[in-house]
Parts: C-alpha cells; sequence; structure tokens
C-alpha cells in the first residue's frame, strides 16, 4: 500500500500536472483533475469512510488500468523511491513484453507495460 498524506502527492509521483483540485464538502470529500502527456485527463476521488472495493480479477467491473512505459525498470525504481510496492517485472507469454503490477491507495491494480 501507498504511504501517500493526499491526493496531491498521487501526481508527484506520476509526475502529472494538476489542472484543478476541489473540496466538494456536501461529500466530504477531494476531486483531483491531472493532466495526462497526450492532452487527456484522469480524475481521482477521495473519500472519507469509502467501503472496500473488490480489485482482483474474479471480481466484476474494472479490472485493471495499464499505462504504457518505454522503460519498466526506471518507473518501477522511481515507484520504490516513492514508498509504492511493485511485484518483480514478468514476460507476457504471447507478445514477450514487459509488465508488472502495483497497486493504487485504494489497492486497485495497476499495470505497467513496456511497449518498446
Amino acid at each position: 500500500m501507498w504511504q501517500l498524506s493526499s491526493l496531491k502527492s498521487v501526481s508527484q509521483v506520476l509526475g502529472l500536472k494538476i489542472i484543478a483540485e476541489n473540496y466538494r464538502q456536501a461529500r466530504d470529500s477531494y476531486k483531483l483533475d491531472l493532466a495526462l502527456p497526450d492532452g487527456s485527463q484522469i480524475e481521482l476521488f477521495s473519500f472519507n469512510a469509502a467501503p472496500p472495493r473488490p480489485s482482483f480479477p474474479e471480481a466484476q467491473g474494472l479490472r485493471h488500468l495499464a499505462f504504457k512505459v518505454d522503460d519498466i525498470n526506471q518507473v518501477v525504481q522511481h515507484l520504490q523511491q516513492h514508498g509504492v510496492e511493485v511485484e518483480s517485472i514478468r514476460v507476457d507469454e504471447y507478445t514477450h513484453k514487459q509488465y508488472t503490477f502495483f497497486s493504487d491507495p485504494d489497492g486497485l491494480p495497476l499495470e505497467l507495460y513496456q511497449i518498446a
């Protein structure tokens, strides 16, 4: 699990620019908008006392998100330097590309997949 004190720390670890951060009083939650390198954006939400969500492949719904990287070793090292636990790097048996998984602060799986 990540040892992060706020959603802003997520932007620092991932190297993404903060577009906006808003506290939503009616929901006692924060919404953080981050800019992705291709110009799109991702929204992250933080809720107090949110119920746990299933995160493994057998659960219904979103299985995981994958991020394309040029140098998986460099990204893994960066995450580990920020206290993020990362699984061992594996090789996809069909594409022969390297990949690995780590968990977001809520325990949901995120994948790194080396394209180069």
